[in-house]
């Protein structure tokens, strides 16, 4: 690999490979710089951090040096969406023409991947009695007859929350393995098999942390057989892997269990005991205790739980509530330990029973050690227990002491690690301190290509005015601008209240689709959006629609953001950071909460300007940007947009946009 570093320059420079392969492609020094850096610690084995603002074209940036290098690369991003993206369309573009024999591999979670053997079940045995549910378990099954891969997110209209794919889909807990009567068959097997055997595997960090945690999908194996691993939106790690590193549990796994201890006890241990009525038993005390935070006035979200029972439950609810589901849960061991030798599905379920049991014992204990306990308060209960960051974990894997640096590479990047360049936070969260550090600006031309609104004056973010005058704003924005419009929100209800705001405010003569998150999924919203080209469309969503979003060109010309997205000061993870940095002398809102809310704003911003020749208007309702002294932090990590003093100029800009829609890309900067 000596020459590596020069192979890449000459890819990227004049007369190179990329300037063949991609149309209008220019040179970009930014492009070439994190290039050269990801060859160079290809090369070297070294442990590398690289922020490459929006547009440097990044993706391409670490994807050329990892297939000239010659190595097995493992590559790891946050969403499914990206992993696909790599997969189908980036790696296999770049294969031909940079003239490299990879072998490729997609590897997904087991719960991505259909169960032959639970879809036989799901139509023989009535788990599914409602006419749309069968319909669409024909649809996955006429899918099933003709699949490759068997990943679920190929099944036509079947969105990613529909219930139905728990029963088509396996879980580590309820998956027999080798002794399954369709294992020879099996895709998720099958895309283990592939990835062991191949020169780059794509994976999510989903999938890394979990098969760190439990050794259960083959990363574990492959890990120490490659000779890189490169994170895109690593910005993501810590939030997703504290989740695996460790212990959780929730209302819904006691639910699965009953449902397939009623199916594998009526099978292999008829008569035995009475199955229907202990699953009976123990999903009414299961939905009972799903109650008690309604029930005790609590909203939905994270519920601290450090001690015996989760603040502001009343005690004695949670424990009768508790005890309730234990008897429930142990009078059902009970019945699969006499009939465990009758079936091996038995005796999983067997198995899965106890470690239930096990967490429940738990729960009436305080949280142990140093771990932060809590609850996720939804549609189901799900209980928590994880270190405050992945940084242990990732400097058991990284570090210099029994970690892998020297001996492989490990590259790590994204749009946004921190705020001016600043990476402390993101180092010190995932333990990568005494790495090699690099930051890429953005090629756009922000002057020229955007402004930026802070309305003044506006409701405070706390006045339940705020969301209503949001509201007014965006239908006199429409009313010039016609569509083209994405909202960002910090909150579900803010959301909802945005966009029934904006539905009765538009006058009837405007003809404006107000799309929302939620009432379809994500794919249908955007397909929806892109295909209208925005025209005639709003859309107003919150969560994952701040990052991961690719609208390019004149289908989205304004952003409007609710407020700045700090995070919610009950959080308990969020608590338990901020405590541990002021003990140690530092500010927590200086060096924790204030990096996590510029991180989160650079990828709501990010959504407005995707390539050289857009052009748009970002407006942030929130004075705070302005008046308030951490609001020049916020500000200078944002692009450098042209302000715009008031509401004519507002309005002048919109009108501008009007114009470049319809008769080409002229700047902003006349404003």
């Amino acid at each position: 690999m000596a020459d590596l570093v020069e192979r890449v320059e000459q890819v990227f420079g004049t007369g190179g490979v990329l300037e063949a392969l991609v149309p209008e492609y220019l040179p970009r020094s930014g492009q070439q710089d994190m290039a050269r850096a990801v060859a160079q610690a290809l090369q070297d084995k070294e442990v590398l951090v690289v922020e490459a603002g929006t547009g440097v074209g990044k993706t391409y940036a670490y994807l050329v040096p990892a297939l000239l290098s010659g190595g097995r690369v493992l590559l790891s991003t946050a969403t499914k969406a990206l992993q696909d993206q790599l997969f189908a369309r980036d790696i296999p573009a770049l294969l031909a023409p940079l003239q490299v024999p990879v072998r490729l591999a997609l590897l997904k979670g087991r719960s991505s991947y259909l169960c032959l053997h639970r879809l036989g079940v799901a139509r023989h045995h009535g788990l599914l009695q409602a006419p749309g549910d069968l319909r669409l378990l024909g649809r996955v099954e006429v899918w099933a007859s003709a699949t490759e891969k068997g990943d679920v997110a190929d099944v036509p209209g079947l969105e990613e929350s529909a219930q139905m794919l728990s029963l088509v889909t396996s879980t580590r807990e309820n998956c027999t393995a080798s002794q399954c009567p369709r294992f020879a068959e099996c895709f998720v097997y099958r895309a283990r098999r592939e990835a062991m055997s191949a020169d780059v595997v794509v994976i999510n960090h989903h999938l890394f942390f979990a098969d760190a945690h439990v050794r259960e999908s083959g990363v574990a194996e492959l890990l120490p057989t490659v000779n890189a691993v490169i994170f895109d939106e690593a910005h993501r790690l810590n939030d997703i892997g504290v989740q695996f590193l460790g212990r959780q549990w929730s209302t819904g796994q006691l639910l699965a269990l009953g449902r397939d201890v009623v199916f594998a006890g009526l099978q292999w241990a008829r008569g035995l005991a009475d199955w229907q009525l202990l699953v009976e038993q123990m999903e009414m005390a299961t939905v009972d205790l799903q109650a008690v935070c309604p029930e005790a006035g609590m909203a939905a979200g994270r519920l601290p739980w450090q001690d015996e029972v989760p603040s502001g439950i009343p005690a004695g609810l949670w424990q009768r509530r508790l005890l309730r589901v234990s008897v429930s849960l142990e009078a059902l061991r009970e019945a699969l330990g006499g009939v465990v030798g009758a079936h091996p599905a038995l005796m999983a379920l067997g198995e899965r029973a106890a470690d239930l049991a096990t967490h429940l014992e738990k729960a009436a204990a305080p949280a142990e050690g140093s771990l932060v306990r809590w609850i996720d308060n939804g549609t189901r209960l799900r209980m928590v227990e994880s270190p405050m960051d992945i940084s242990e974990a990732m400097r058991a894997k990284v570090g210099p002491n029994g970690g892998m640096a020297g001996t492989m590479a490990w590259i790590f990047t994204s749009a946004t690690l921190g705020p001016g360049g600043n990476f402390d936070w993101f180092l010190a969260s995932t333990g990568l301190q005494g790495a090699k550090t690099l930051r890429v600006g953005s090629p756009f031309d922000y002057q020229q290509q955007s402004a930026l609104y802070v309305p003044r004056p506006f409701a405070a973010p706390s006045d339940p005015a705020h969301s209503a005058q949001l509201a007014h704003l965006a239908v006199e924005a429409l009313q010039i601008l016609g569509g083209r419009t994405l909202i960002l929100t910090t909150t579900l209800r803010a959301m909802r209240l945005i966009a029934d705001g904006i539905r009765n405010g538009l006058p009837g003569h405007l003809d404006v689709t107000v799309l929302t998150q939620g009432e379809r999924s994500k794919r249908d919203l955007m397909d929806q959006f892109l295909r209208r080209e925005g025209a005639a469309c709003v859309l107003v969503a919150s969560a994952s629609f701040w990052e991961g979003v690719d609208i390019p060109g004149q289908a989205l010309q304004l952003v409007i953001i609710d407020k700045i997205p700090f995070a919610p000061p009950d959080d308990p993870l969020l608590q338990a950071r901020c405590q541990s940095v002021e003990a140690a002398g530092g500010s927590a809102f200086k060096d924790v909460q204030l990096p996590m809310a510029a991180v989160a704003l650079q990828q709501g911003v990010g959504r407005l300007i995707r390539r050289e020749s857009d052009r748009g208007v970002l407006v942030v309702c929130d004075t705070r940007l302005r008046e308030k002294g951490y609001g020049r932090t916020l500000m200078a990590a944002l692009p450098s947009m042209r302000a715009l003093a008031g509401p004519e100029e507002f309005e002048d800009a919109l009108r501008q946009l009007t114009t470049i829609s319809t008769t080409g890309p002229y700047s902003l900067s006349s404003l």
